[in-house]
């Protein structure tokens, strides 16, 4: 079983940066294939993005497309969601979550971090 917590959210002006943090105990992340998804106020949640055990990477175009990217350091045990040009439709509570394979759902979740976006 592997522990996922998430950190880096807060509260930024529309156009600027945020990096997430997803941190895991338990086991070795490079064995999983990491997701970041997000839930904001009144809406269902949703995918943003997706980095595979060998680096392959999947974003949502719609919604972050150009401007976050995801990566992990697995000497870290860590996966980055780096978001720029954030816009106010990003704020959400972001989550990472983790799977064994491809073919699996996402097993493992973090407790979220805010990110708020201001006009």
């Amino acid at each position: 079983q592997v522990q996922l917590v998430e950190s880096g959210g807060g509260l930024v002006q529309a156009g600027g940066s945020l990096r997430l943090s997803c941190a895991a105990s338990g086991r070795t992340l490079s064995t999983y294939d990491m997701g970041w998804f997000r839930q904001g106020p009144g809406k269902e949640r949703e995918f943003v993005a997706r980095i595979s055990q060998s680096g392959g990477t999947t974003y949502d175009p719609d919604s972050v497309k150009g401007r976050f990217t995801i990566s992990r350091d697995n000497a870290k045990n860590t996966v980055y969601l780096q978001m720029n040009s954030l816009k106010p439709e990003d704020t959400a509570i972001h989550y990472c979550a983790a799977r064994s394979d491809v073919r699996r759902s996402y097993l493992y979740w973090g407790q979220g971090t805010q990110v708020t976006v201001s006009s």
